[in-house]
């Protein structure tokens, strides 16, 4: 049965109890939970004797045409998979209890946020470095495991925590797909039908780039004008951007070298906005 903690004293609470030398592993979410998610809880469990998850929908990091107010909250499905995946426990706080009056306090980096989600979401990712910081602050775990998908969300976070010295290790979980390469995201059930249709080609055009780079294209540019060109294809798949960063810093490069680089697309179908990447290079 997993424990449901629902504000910050309770939660208190319960890591006081547990006993030194005990490893905890936490994986904060926004709810909606599917597979992906749940893959991130397995792999908290390889690494750790208890498990606790999160699930806040953030106002932080939603700007002010965006979606907070129909994010999905199907909270009591939520719980049934928690319980099922054996986690024990979960953090459910309230925006008021998260953010007293009065609150005025934010956290921000500010080289990793720049580019990509950052450019075009403006404050967003100050919400998530301030809501992490929190969450880790209450938590304390040892270790907090981030899904790849939020790619550059992972690289503010590792850049938070090293910058901050926060003493948690930061672990990635590989992106879940469904079986037509569409990543999972919480977010894919705003998608109509002729969208959803559609929304394969963003996991294509990452396939694309990474062939072309196999094949010998290193130029930067060339590479991302092919994904580009690829979602082009499309009407319903409206870019905001396809680049090709460095795989940390996500600062621009003109060639993909020994480092290797990160392949991240952002695209609207319809109302629906979503992401993806793909690392290309020596760890690709």
């Amino acid at each position: 049965m997993t424990l449901i903690l629902r504000d910050k004293a309770s939660l208190r609470a319960w890591r006081a109890k547990v006993t030194e030398g005990t490893r905890i592993g936490f994986v904060p979410t926004m709810g909606a939970l599917h597979e992906g998610h749940m893959s991130l809880m397995a792999q908290a469990r390889e690494t750790a004797d208890v498990v606790i998850a999160s699930i806040f929908v953030n106002p932080l990091q939603f700007g002010p045409n965006e979606d907070l107010s129909r994010y999905p909250r199907p909270i009591e499905a939520d719980i049934e998979k928690l319980e099922r995946a054996g986690v024990d426990a979960l953090f459910l706080p309230t925006v008021e209890d998260m953010y007293p009056t009065g609150a005025s306090t934010l956290v921000e980096e500010t080289l990793v946020s720049g580019p990509l989600c950052g450019a075009m979401r403006p404050g967003h990712f100050r919400g998530v470095t301030t809501v992490v910081l929190k969450l880790f602050n209450l938590v304390q775990p040892h270790v907090a495991v981030f899904g790849q998908k939020d790619a550059q969300q992972c690289a503010v976070i590792e850049r938070m925590v090293r910058d901050l010295d926060v003493p948690v290790e930061i672990a990635r979980g590989p992106i879940v797909r469904e079986a037509d390469g569409l990543a999972l995201s919480s977010r894919n059930v705003y998608l109509s039908a002729e969208d959803r249709a559609a929304a394969p080609l963003i996991h294509k055009s990452l396939q694309a780039v990474a062939a072309a780079h196999a094949a010998g294209e290193h130029d930067a540019e060339r590479l991302a004008e092919i994904g580009r060109s690829m979602l082009a294809q499309s009407d319903r798949i409206k870019v905001q951007y396809w680049d090709v960063r460095d795989p940390e810093s996500l600062g621009a490069i003109t060639t993909v070298g020994a480092r290797g680089a990160l392949c991240a697309v952002a695209a609207h179908l319809g109302a629906t906005r979503l992401i993806d990447n793909l690392v290309i290079g020596p760890e690709g």
